[in-house]
Order: structure tokens, then C-alpha cells, then sequence
């Protein structure tokens, strides 16, 4: 976002450029950006590419363009001129305004409805196992994803594939069936996931031993995995569903039922939601139109065996299956008619589908298949592609020995929050209710900026220990931030009542607080254009550490004149609204006092 005095410096450079050289200069070949740290100013313009206008050095272009814009913009209060860079001191008058006109105001950093329809498919988990720490990730990006955009603009709707039929469920269900002697939820005190999970595991071990049996008896590897009793009679079982078998169906529909109901307690503790639900059961027949569409526009072609593919040789791919030789689906046919039902029934201008990147190669064939189909809309498909969560080995144990449980995850980011909280003594006067209520919320800003922190496509190393750190790049940081300015705020008696005066002079400390606080709206932007919360949480970052460095600076409440003291404590609210907005479009919350 360019803001109106941006816009001046590009249109008075362009102005400058034409009357001091007789040139013209496109608004792109302006580069204007924020002056480095150990030169003054706050803006600055590049001046390499107008020496071929000038025919001058880059040093003495930079200083007659400055001389130029000096006289003609009220706000620039100096300049100084290093190289080709050419930077701007925007005058104390300048920022007061911004504040007091803009920052101070709620609605700051909020965008108007831009007409635009966007979809988020997020989550998409399968129905036999809880949610892991690779799903932690990809809920946490597709929900803030969703709130940024949602607040830059967009009508949003968040949705959720589940996967929910299939072998995988029907290894569990076997299993419970066999070994299970009527278990239930209730019966056994476990979350109904973690109950579906555990004859998962219970499969595969059976199944295991089968396999090695068969081996014993001469059959090599793959034989044996098709040959082993247990997997035949699983692949029957889903046979049987999809014949619309009674008591299968039957199994099926309360086992997913008990899954879903421990799904909804991970995602209520994570904080995430969404606005529609697709099944799998319901959407897997799908797509098979869309081949034959395919077919009879020569975008498909049919082998010997009957199986249909598409050739994408010349698009840098290769021959990709989309319809097996006996009819049956494969994923990308699935996938072809989900995104058809999706679009008819929303027609959305966007849709983000946030998978892991083992999936990119999956997601460049469907999106170009539905391209090469004449889908209009198939311009505003993107994948969101991330990469995998690793742990530090031997810092968490797992349930099955492989991954990550959520859950597990969510109960030692808590329990480690209360250790570090307790020893740093950040907890008198809060009730027992308000302390546990305090250890989630810190447990889980610690987990969640973590995660978040980090662009989305670099893979990532996840140290709970290191996620908690008070005076680290962390989420507790931020929240122990925003507690300390509500502190101040309570003692300094600050309403929205309290004058709001404009300042004749600021601090440095002042000026680069409001330099940043003006940033908001931009980041924002950036973020969603960009599908990256690593932006917003980036910035919240160094607002709190900005924010820091003032009051360590400035006296707040011993303030010389009241004048000062109203001013700051009006920042130091602005500061706070803001890192609170910004962590919650995050999905983090922040505490009032701690």
C-alpha cells in the first residue's frame, strides 16, 4: 500500500525528472524505500537511474532532486544525500498528524469490502487417526490466512475436505470389529480420534506379522502385502461400503462419528473453524463427467486397457492417469469434480488450497488440467504449499511412535507455559481459573507464532523450550508486551476520554514507534497478497521490541508535562490495539495482565 506521502515523493520526483532533466520517468523506475538504520531519514528514493538522465553523478542528481522536492512538500523537514541514495527526514509535524489523524483511530488498519469471493480449503484430515503436528501447521496457516484476507476485503469461506472413507477407515473399523469388544468413547475415557487411531495401530501391527509369516513361507515382500488375510478382508470391508453394505455403512457412520467429535475438541482448543464441510464419502464418484468432457474435447486420450490419461509432455510434465482401466477414480478425478462442485456452488474468484509440499506436483496437474478444460476460473486456483514441522529428537514422545499427536503437543505446550510462567513469577493476584486460562493462552501463542513466524514454504524446526522464551523472537514475548502496556495504561488512568494532544516535537523513540505503527495497514496488505503470515507476525515482532525500546527511553507516567504524558499513554494504546489485532488475525490471543 503507497501512502499519500509516497505518493507525493513519486509524483514530485517524476515532476523534478522532467523539468530539471526533460525526461520522463515511468512510476516503476522510481524506487522508493525505507532508509537504512544507520543513515537519517526515514524514506528513501533511489537515484542510480536518473543519472542517465542527468548525465551527472548519483551523488549530485540525489542532491538536486532534493533540492527540487524540499519547497514543494511541507512534510520533508531535511535531506542528506550517501551515494545514490537520496533520503528523506520527514518533519516532526508530519508524524504527530499521522497519528492523531489516522493511527489513533480505531478503524485504523482496516480495509473496505473489495466485491471479491475467496475460499480457503484448510485442514483435511483422514477419519482413522487424530490430527498430528503437520496438521497443526497447515490449520494454523489456512485459519490466520483466512482472517487476514477476510480482513483485507474479501467475503472468505473456509473449508474442510475430509477424507473420510477409504481403506485407511476401513483397517480401523476391521480392527475394532475384531478386537474392539464393543469399546467406545465413553467406555474407555479416550477421545473418540485417539479410540480410532489406536485399532489403526492395532491394524498395522496384525498386519505386520502377517506379512512376515508369508515371508517365512517364501513369498516375497509385495506378494505377501497383497496375500496377508488382513489386508484382503479390510479391502472387502470397503467393497462392501461401497455396495452400500447395511452394518458396514453402519460401523462406518459411528466410527466417523466418534472421530469427528474429537476432531471438533482439537480444533476448538487450537482456535480454528470453518464455514463447510466436504466429505470424501460424498464427493469421491465425482469427476467422472468431467473425463468424459475431457474425452469428447480431445483434452483426455484412452489407452488399450481403457484407462484415461492426459498428456502433459509439452507443458514440462508427463502422462498422468485420470480415470483407472475398470472406471474407477483415481485422487485427481476426485479432486477434478470437487473443484467443479466447489466453484458451482460458491463461484468464487479465488480459491487456496493450503497441502503439504509433497503435493506440488499434484496440485501443477490439476490446476493445468483444469486450465486446458476451458475453466475460466481455473486462473485463481493456488496451492499454498508448505513445508514439514521436525522436532528436536527426544523432546516429545508420540503416541504411535511416528508423529506427533496434537493433542499430546497442545497439553506440554500448556504444562511448559505454567513452568516458565510460575518461575518467573508473572502470576500474583490471578485466580486458579485465570492462571490455567492464562497457561493456554501462552501455550498455545507460544506454539502457534512459532509455527507462524516462518514463511510457509521453508520447513521448520519446532523446540517448544525455545517457543517460550519471554525475551525471545516468540509469541510470549509479544504477549508479555501487550500486558505490560495495558499495565501502564490502568495505572496512567487512560480512557478514550483522555486528550489526545498534538505534539510539537517527538523523540526518536516516538517517531520510529509511529513510523511503525503507520506500517499496519501495509503489512496487511502484504500479507494477503502474498498468502503469508510470516509478514504479520514478523511485524508484531518488532512493534514489541519498538515498543520496548520506548518505554525504556521515555518516561510515561512521570512525564514532565501532562500534555506528554496523555500523548504517550494515546501510543502506547495505539500500540497495544494494534498488536492485539495483529495477533489475532493470527489466531493468537493476548492477555490483558500477566
Amino acid at each position: 500500500m503507497i501512502n499519500a506521502i509516497q505518493q507525493q515523493l513519486i509524483r514530485y520526483t517524476k515532476q523534478a525528472v522532467s523539468e530539471l532533466y526533460h525526461s520522463d520517468v515511468p512510476d516503476h523506475q522510481i524506487t522508493l524505500q525505507e532508509t537504512r538504520k544507520e543513515f537519517e531519514g526515514q524514506l528513501t528514493i533511489v537515484t542510480f537511474p536518473f543519472t542517465r538522465f542527468s548525465k551527472k553523478t548519483p551523488e549530485l542528481t540525489g542532491q538536486e532532486i532534493g533540492n527540487y522536492l524540499l519547497p514543494r512538500i511541507p512534510a520533508i523537514a531535511s535531506f542528506n544525500v550517501i551515494k545514490g541514495f537520496l533520503n528523506i527526514n520527514l518533519s516532526d509535524a508530519y508524524w504527530a498528524d499521522l497519528f492523531t489523524t489516522a493511527i489513533a483511530r480505531e478503524s485504523f488498519g482496516t480495509f473496505e469490502p473489495n466485491g471479491k469471493k475467496l475460499m480457503v480449503e484448510y485442514s483435511s484430515p483422514n477419519t482413522n487417526k487424530p490430527l498430528h503436528l503437520g496438521h497443526i501447521r497447515n490449520n494454523l496457516l489456512g485459519y490466520s490466512v483466512a482472517e487476514i484476507l477476510k480482513r483485507y476485503g474479501y467475503e472468505v469461506i473456509k473449508a474442510n475436505l475430509v477424507n473420510d472413507r477409504g481403506i485407511h477407515i476401513c483397517k480401523s473399523m476391521l480392527a475394532w470389529k475384531r478386537w474392539g469388544n464393543g469399546e467406545t468413547p465413553e467406555s474407555s475415557g479416550l477421545k473418540g480420534d485417539h479410540l480410532v487411531g489406536k485399532y489403526y495401530v492395532l491394524f498395522d501391527k496384525a498386519y505386520k506379522q502377517e506379512v512376515d509369516a508369508l515371508r517365512a513361507q517364501g513369498l516375497d515382500e509385495d506378494e505377501a502385502k497383497k496375500q496377508a488375510p488382513i489386508i484382503r478382508e479390510a479391502q472387502q470391508m470397503l467393497q462392501q461400503w461401497e455396495a452400500g453394505d447395511a452394518s458396514v455403512i453402519e460401523l462406518w457412520k459411528t466410527m466417523n462419528g466418534w472421530v469427528y467429535a474429537g476432531f471438533e475438541r482439537t480444533y476448538n482448543r487450537l482456535g480454528v473453524d470453518f464455514d463447510k464441510y466436504y466429505y470424501e464419502s460424498n464427493t469421491y464418484l465425482l469427476g467422472k463427467d468431467i473425463i468424459q468432457e475431457g474425452l469428447d474435447k480431445g483434452v483426455f486420450f484412452r489407452k488399450a486397457d481403457n484407462s484415461v490419461w492426459i498428456d502433459l509432455t509439452e507443458d514440462g510434465l508427463d502422462e498422468k492417469l485420470v480415470l483407472r482401466g475398470d472406471g474407477t477414480s483415481v485422487y485427481i478425478t476426485q479432486d477434478l469434480g470437487t473443484a467443479q462442485l466447489k466453484y458451482d456452488e460458491f463461484g468464487m474468484n479465488e480459491s487456496i488450497y493450503v497441502v503439504g509440499n509433497e503435493q506440488d506436483y499434484h496440485f501443477n496437474v490439476l490446476f493445468l488440467i483444469l486450465k486446458k478444460l476451458g475453466r475460466s476460473w481455473a486462473d485463481g486456483l493456488f496451492h499454498l504449499s508448505y513445508g514439514m514441522v521436525d522436532l528436536p529428537s527426544g523432546k516429545m514422545k508420540s503416541r504411535e511412535g511416528t508423529v506427533v499427536d496434537a493433542d499430546d503437543l497442545m497439553d506440554e505446550m500448556t504444562e511448559t507455559a505454567k513452568r516458565r510462567t510460575e518461575e518467573l513469577g508473572k502470576t500474583e493476584g490471578l485466580s486458579e481459573a485465570e492462571k490455567a486460562h492464562l497457561y493456554h493462552i501462552i501455550g498455545m501463542g507460544a506454539l502457534k507464532y512459532f509455527l507462524l513466524k516462518v514463511e510457509p514454504k521453508k520447513r521448520l524446526l519446532f523446540d517448544p523450550n525455545e517457543s517460550i522464551d519471554f525475551q525471545g523472537h516468540t509469541g510470549p514475548f509479544i504477549q508479555y508486551t501487550h500486558a505490560r502496556i495495558r499495565s501502564v495504561l490502568t495505572k496512567g488512568n487512560f480512557s478514550e476520554n483522555t486528550p489526545l494532544p498534538v505534539p510539537g516535537e517527538l523523540t526518536g523513540s516516538e517517531r520510529d514507534l509511529i513510523r511503525l505503527l503507520g506500517d499496519y495497514p501495509s503489512v496487511i496488505e502484504v500479507s494477503a497478497r502474498e498468502f503469508s503470515p510470516a509478514q504479520l507476525a514478523n511485524y508484531c515482532f518488532e512493534l514489541a521490541k519498538q515498543y520496548n525500546k520506548f518505554y525504556h527511553e521515555e518516561s510515561i507516567l512521570k512525564a514532565e508535562v501532562e500534555s506528554i504524558k496523555n500523548f504517550r499513554l494515546h501510543l502506547s494504546e495505539a500500540t497495544a490495539r494494534i498488536i492485539s489485532d495483529g495477533m489475532n488475525l493470527l489466531g493468537i490471543e493476548v492477555p490483558e495482565r500477566m
